[in-house]
C-alpha cells in the first residue's frame, strides 16, 4: 500500500498557517507528500518555502503551481490548487490535509489500518474523519451544525474525482453526474486550527483571499459567534501543536453573551434544538457511509 498525502500552500507564514506542524502530524502516513506551492507574496520572502525545506524530509515533493487570479468565482481557485496537488499523487491512497488541520498521534496506526482494511474494497471510494474546530482560542469549540462534523479527507486514487470547491470531492460518473463518495468511517480525528490563529494574521487572511469570492475584504477585528454554537473543549491537543498553541494560537477569547445572532445563526439554534430533542445529526455531510464497513 502506498499513501500519498498532499496539501497546495501560498504565503502560509504570512496568514499564520501551522502548515508545519500539519506536515509533521502527517509524515509518519505518508510515502510522499505532495505539496503544491503558490507564488510568495513580497512581504513574505519565501517564509513558507523556506520552512518547507528546512524540515529536509526527503519525502516532501514541492510543486511550483500559478494561480489564477482571474477565477474569482465561489473560492473555485482553491479546487482548482487543490485538484493540481492531487494530480502529483502516485499513491493508492491521496490523502489530503489542510494547512490549518493536524492530526493527534494517537490516531495514526487507527488511519493506517483503516487505509489497510479497505484497499481491496472497491465499494469504499474515500476514508472520512471527525473534526474538531477550535474556535477564538484552543478551549472552544465550534458544535453547531453550520460546521461540518464528519468529512472525507482520503481517497481511492484510482477513481475519477473533483474537487470544485477545494474542500470536498464528487466522484464523477459517465461526464454527465457526480454525486458525493462512498466512504468508511477511519474512527480518527482532524484538529481544525484555522480560527484560532492572531487577529493579524486574520487579518491578513481577508485581505489576501476574499477577492476568489468576488468579495471585497473588511478588516478583521476580532472573533465573533453565537456564543450557544461553541462549548469548552477539554480534550488533549496534537503533541506537535503544543509550541504553536503557547506561541501563537490566540488566548484571549470568550464568547460575547451579547452577541446578537444573525439570521443564519437562529437557523442554527433552531437545527440544535432539534438535534438536542431527537437525537439528530443536522450538519452537511459530503459522503455516503456504507453501511457495515
Amino acid at each position: 500500500m502506498k499513501v500519498s498525502v498532499f496539501t497546495f500552500l501560498r504565503n502560509g507564514a504570512k496568514l499564520g498557517y501551522p502548515f508545519v506542524q500539519s506536515i509533521r502530524s502527517a509524515l509518519p502516513l505518508a510515502d510522499e507528500f505532495v505539496i503544491a506551492l503558490g507564488p510568495s507574496d513580497p512581504e513574505e520572502d519565501q517564509a513558507t518555502r523556506k520552512a518547507i525545506e528546512a524540515l529536509g524530509e526527503p519525502k516532501i515533493r514541492i510543486v511550483d503551481v500559478v494561480w489564477n487570479e482571474a477565477m474569482r468565482v465561489a473560492g473555485f481557485v482553491y479546487g482548482q490548487q487543490k485538484m493540481l496537488a492531487q494530480s502529483q499523487c502516485t499513491g493508492d491512497w491521496a490523502f489530503y490535509l489542510e494547512a490549518d488541520e493536524v492530526l493527534h498521534e494517537q490516531d495514526l496506526d487507527r488511519i493506517r489500518q483503516a487505509m489497510q482494511q479497505h484497499l481491496d474494497d472497491p465499494r469504499i471510494e474515500a476514508l472520512v474523519f471527525d473534526y474538531v474546530h477550535f474556535f477564538g482560542s484552543p478551549q472552544w469549540q465550534a458544535v453547531s451544525p453550520g460546521w461540518y462534523r464528519r468529512a472525507p479527507r482520503i481517497i481511492r486514487n484510482t477513481i475519477r474525482t473533483v474537487a470544485c470547491d477545494g474542500l470536498f470531492w464528487n466522484v464523477v460518473i459517465n461526464n454527465q453526474r457526480m454525486r458525493w463518495p462512498r466512504a468508511a468511517h477511519t474512527g480518527a480525528t482532524i484538529y481544525h486550527y484555522g480560527h484560532v490563529r492572531p487577529i493579524a494574521a486574520m487579518n491578513a487572511k481577508q485581505h489576501s483571499v476574499e477577492r476568489y469570492w468576488n468579495k471585497t475584504p473588511v478588516d478583521f477585528k476580532r472573533y465573533q459567534i453565537d456564543p450557544q454554537a461553541l462549548r469548552p473543549y477539554t480534550g488533549p491537543h496534537p503533541a506537535v501543536m503544543t509550541d504553536w498553541l503557547a506561541t501563537q494560537a490566540d488566548q484571549s477569547f470568550q464568547p460575547d453573551l451579547s452577541h446578537v445572532p444573525t439570521r443564519r445563526e437562529r437557523r442554527h439554534r433552531l437545527a440544535m434544538r432539534l438535534e438536542n430533542w431527537f437525537g439528530w445529526d443536522l450538519s452537511r455531510r459530503h459522503f455516503s457511509l456504507i453501511r457495515g464497513a
